[in-house]
């Protein structure tokens, strides 16, 4: 089972981080859980900067962990699909919650510092 089994952690946080934690993988859940089943070119379109093998490896570890569900279709050429499982769905409100927060901490910054900070709209949505 998922990459998470193996460890052991000192609290849920901790659990929790590992899921989700990093640099692509709050994104990649994002991008399904406001646009749903995604094609992997679609998904790597949507996400400026990540390469092809890094967008494989998250997902792999995502659906190891069962929050994401990898479909192939029997065709040529191959059709895969990635969604959202159940369980990925209940992070939808967490990851609002980060992005609500952020929106808030940007603003804070920057009135607090002589420039603001710049957050590329294409990443957002």
């Amino acid at each position: 089972m998922g990459h998470v089994c193996a460890k052991e952690y000192n609290c849920e946080k901790e659990l929790t981080l590992d899921v989700i934690g990093g640099k692509w993988k709050m994104i990649i859940l994002w991008h399904l859980g406001k646009e749903g089943t995604l094609r992997f070119n679609q998904l790597k379109r949507m996400i400026p900067g990540i390469t092809q093998r890094m967008l494989i490896t998250q997902l792999r570890e995502l659906e190891s962990d069962l929050i994401v569900r990898r479909e192939v279709y029997p065709v040529v050429p191959p059709k895969v699909e990635y969604s959202l499982t159940p369980q990925g769905e209940t992070l939808m409100p967490v990851l609002e919650q980060m992005y609500k927060w952020g929106m808030s901490y940007k603003n804070f910054l920057d009135k607090s510092l002589d420039h603001s900070i710049v957050i590329n709209d294409s990443a957002r949505n």
